[in-house]
């Protein structure tokens, strides 16, 4: 059986039609969740042995930043929404684990897929092995070996928990043989968050975001910021708006801003400085093809998201990543990353090396980053699910 969309009391089942020979259950909780998720149910369902239910935990719940990428990325609409909404990591992942549990129970999957790196990830994992579901963990491997953040926690549980592990670049597979994960588990497949960029790159090229905000190609950054170490702390974001100032009045910016970033501006005064800048332009999240057009054309991207570092080296667009580390290496080594630090002189140091010429990163996209991950990864799924390897 497969679960509609939650009632007051709860999800609701409703009858599949039919048995075939391999149930999947995918979860997906944030949007770049969606990104990774998409191509690979658009790959199950090319086989008409698999079933695929698609769980949506709801930790991102509002339109914008879920329904519309369901949408956008030709994503059917999830068979169960749990509805969990925002709160505190231990709240939000135990009240997604206690939805989850009935919904797997009936499902009976051959095979949980959890994607990234989100408490929606890492509560999938744990729901399903306790109830002897094995676990595919595409991303599996990135470390920023910084246990002070919360993503890098559900990664490392999520990747003990996996029997299967997808990797996007050579790092994270010696990553987890280090941590002891037996290699027979373990295969490097690419990104699969590149299959969705790849497959919407022309609908991105089409869009008319430019002229609407009336921006030139070249002539704007694109800023990301919502990681809780850089807008909880009022000290820190202060010193990302502190460069902001100055790397503003050099080109415009364009700011999407995250809800949980524009709950803590409107708590401080980071938020009030923001809202005086000139050359800041604040909006809503944007949908993708708007949002990667925008990325496509920028003269530079600011962020300390994880999945916009790698974008950004497909794209050869030049990146300064508002940490001090990150769980993706090959963007540095071979992309458009540079690590800018989020104090202001860091970052402005980064900032001037760009606009002067001084930017030596190769710019070179990894192997395996081709559009076609989603493909090798199913294929290694169905070759487990028959007993090979």
């Amino acid at each position: 059986m497969c679960w509609a969309a939650n009632s007051a009391k709860g999800p609701v089942a409703t009858v599949r039609e039919g048995r075939t020979r391999w149930k999947i259950c995918c979860v997906a909780g944030a949007r770049p969740n969606f990104l990774k998720i998409a191509p690979l149910i658009e790959q199950f369902r090319r086989y008409r042995d698999t079933s695929v239910c698609l769980i949506h935990t709801g930790q991102h719940y509002d339109a914008t930043m879920s329904d519309a990428f369901f949408e956008e990325l030709g994503i059917p609409p999830p068979d169960v929404s749990l509805g969990v909404g925002s709160g505190p990591h231990g709240w939000q992942t135990g009240r997604m684990m206690e939805r989850l549990e009935p919904v797997l129970l009936a499902e009976a999957p051959d095979l949980v897929v959890v994607v990234g790196d989100v408490n929606s990830t890492l509560a999938a994992a744990l729901v399903a092995v306790k109830l002897l579901f094995p676990v595919a963990h595409v991303e599996a491997g990135l470390r920023s070996f910084d246990r002070s953040m919360p993503e890098e926690i559900n990664r490392v549980l999520t990747d003990a928990l996996a029997s299967l592990l997808f990797c996007t670049e050579p790092a994270a597979v010696e990553n987890l043989k280090r941590e002891g994960i037996a290699q027979e588990k373990i295969f490097l497949a690419g990104n699969v968050m590149i299959d969705s960029l790849t497959r919407r790159l022309e609908r991105a090229r089409s869009s008319d975001i430019l002229g609407r905000m009336g921006l030139k190609p070249r002539g704007y950054a694109v800023l990301t910021l919502h990681r809780p170490s850089n807008v909880d702390r009022e000290g820190a974001f202060l010193k990302i708006v502190q460069a902001l100032e100055v790397i503003c009045r050099d080109v415009d910016v364009v700011f999407p801003v995250h809800p949980r970033t524009r709950q803590r501006a409107a708590r401080g005064p980071a938020g009030e400085r923001l809202g005086k800048m000139a050359g800041l332009h604040l909006v809503e999240p944007l949908g993708y093809s708007d949002f990667l057009k925008l990325m496509m054309d920028s003269c530079a991207v600011l962020t300390d998201s994880g999945g916009i570092q790698e974008e950004t080296t497909f794209l050869g667009i030049p990146c300064l990543t508002l940490r001090n580390n990150t769980e993706r290496p090959i963007t540095l080594e071979m992309g458009t990353n540079r690590l800018a630090g989020t104090e202001p002189d860091s970052i402005l140091q980064a900032w001037r090396d760009l606009r002067s010429g001084r930017w030596s990163l190769p710019g070179q996209v990894p192997d395996l980053w081709d559009g076609r991950t989603a493909g090798r990864i199913v294929s290694v799924i169905r070759s487990y699910l028959d007993g090979g390897r």
